[in-house]
């Protein structure tokens, strides 16, 4: 196994058989070693596959000034979440992750406190990667001796969320976050209740407006592929639902400048539906 780019002491960018950069790490790995030259094998400790092109350079200006301890921990964590989530990780996380890590540490060390404004919505909204970011305080903990705080989970676990999203830009998360936030409290405030939390049509209501937001991040653009008719036919069935939709669309194109499809309505119309209907048919036999 050949050196391609000696990034610090300990660790070095190198090829599988399969021509994909590798982050290989080490203690001593790189000591008075240059690109071209072979890596002892038997000194390497953790190996991990970049697929996304510019990582490695990215980590190597990061590492200058960071420890690899840093990297190391953010590998465990990843490792565990690929096992948790079942969408696919950025490779820009390892970047974002150990330089989050460095500076939370480095707070923590200085006893500057850092609440997260969206700690509440993290936690209720994006239950399964809080869960593993409050594992990766156990984590960090192991290798560091520092136990924080479930602040810092949060933002882990906003760095999970944004790591199936698009990589690099967590002001995308926190966005998608608020935005989600919002309109869910559009329609406990039209229909006056509370939604269930515990249900399935919550959760896939929960999950339709996460992708929701991602789609205007990424300034995709609805086909637009359902006819008028359908989308009166929703209108007359859903009405109150569709109402609301209506208070959510105001709400995006004053908000962001989004004008939503009609598709879009009518999947928000009847996921409003399915969310609430149970409030309505107990109001009826009240």
């Amino acid at each position: 196994m050949k050196i391609e780019k000696v990034l610090n002491n300990n660790v070095v960018m190198c090829r599988n058989g399969l021509d994909q950069e590798m982050v290989v790490m080490g203690k001593g790995l790189a000591f008075q070693r240059k690109s071209g030259d072979t890596i002892d094998v038997s000194n390497v400790e953790k190996t991990f596959v970049l697929q996304k092109h510019g990582i490695t350079e990215k980590l190597a200006k990061l590492l200058e000034d960071t420890s690899e301890l840093y990297l190391s921990i953010s590998s465990k964590i990843l490792d565990y979440a690929k096992t948790q989530l079942p969408n696919k990780l950025d490779d820009y996380l390892y970047v974002a992750l150990t330089d989050h890590l460095s500076f939370a540490i480095s707070r923590h060390k200085q006893r500057i406190l850092f609440k997260n404004a969206l700690l509440w919505e993290i936690r209720k909204y994006y239950k399964q990667e809080f869960q593993i970011a409050l594992k990766a305080l156990d984590i960090i903990e192991q290798e560091t001796g520092i136990r924080l705080d479930e602040d810092e989970a949060a933002s882990i676990a906003l760095h999970l969320v944004n790591g199936q999203f698009s990589g690099e830009n967590i002001a995308e998360a926190v966005q998608i976050t608020e935005m989600v936030n919002d309109i869910l409290n559009i329609v406990k405030y039209h229909y006056k209740v509370e939604l269930d939390e515990t249900s399935l049509n919550y959760e896939r209501f929960l999950t339709h407006l996460r992708f929701f937001g991602m789609r205007y991040m990424r300034k995709e653009k609805s086909m637009d592929s359902i006819d008028n008719f359908f989308h009166e036919q929703i209108k007359l069935k859903y009405s109150d639902a569709y109402s609301c939709t209506q208070k959510i669309a105001t709400y995006l194109k004053n908000e962001y400048g989004w004008e939503i499809s009609k598709e879009e309505e009518i999947y928000l119309t009847v996921h409003i539906h399915r969310v609430t209907n149970r409030y309505k048919l107990h109001q009826t036999f009240q």
